[in-house]
């Protein structure tokens, strides 16, 4: 799965992500998107939405090449479902045909639902209590396991 970074991928590590490439990739895995892109807020990955034909719509994660070796990024999506398994509020990505992670025209992807939300009122001693037992939740799910492929903080 992993595939080989172009030249100067690690100067312009997205030089070659068009709009025709993600919405090719999309059709890749099975999706059917109508041509509607709304790039989303990411750090160093690029996330968009597309919209499908059915007017739905889908989030499509490219990770930044060599940033993240495939096993961590099996590693963080194991854990997303992991937290979604016990009933977490966390959008994992989508299985397809058994797999969350895809590569296609030199970039590893993934495919999430569109999932709406918003910022806790960190004010209100009630959402402080949710987001801290959210959290401590978090942390106990993480310790099951030791995390193999992701960089320690």
């Amino acid at each position: 799965m992993e595939s080989e970074p172009s030249a100067d991928a690690t100067s312009t590590p997205y030089a070659g992500l068009s709009p025709e490439l993600i919405l090719e990739a999309l059709e890749s895995v099975g999706f059917t998107p109508n041509g509607g892109l709304l790039a989303l807020n990411s750090y160093e990955n690029r996330v968009y939405q597309a919209e499908q034909e059915d007017g739905e719509f889908v989030v499509a994660k490219f990770y930044r090449p060599q940033r993240w070796s495939t096993a961590a990024i099996r590693e963080e999506h194991a854990f997303s479902a992991e937290l979604k398994d016990a009933e977490i509020s966390v959008v994992a990505p989508l299985i397809i045909d058994g797999d969350s992670l895809f590569e296609f025209g030199g970039f590893q992807f993934a495919v999430y639902p569109r999932q709406g939300g918003h910022p806790p009122n960190l004010e209100n001693e009630a959402d402080l209590a949710v987001l801290a037992r959210t959290i401590g939740r978090m942390h106990a799910i993480g310790a099951r396991a030791t995390f193999k492929h992701r960089a320690a903080l």
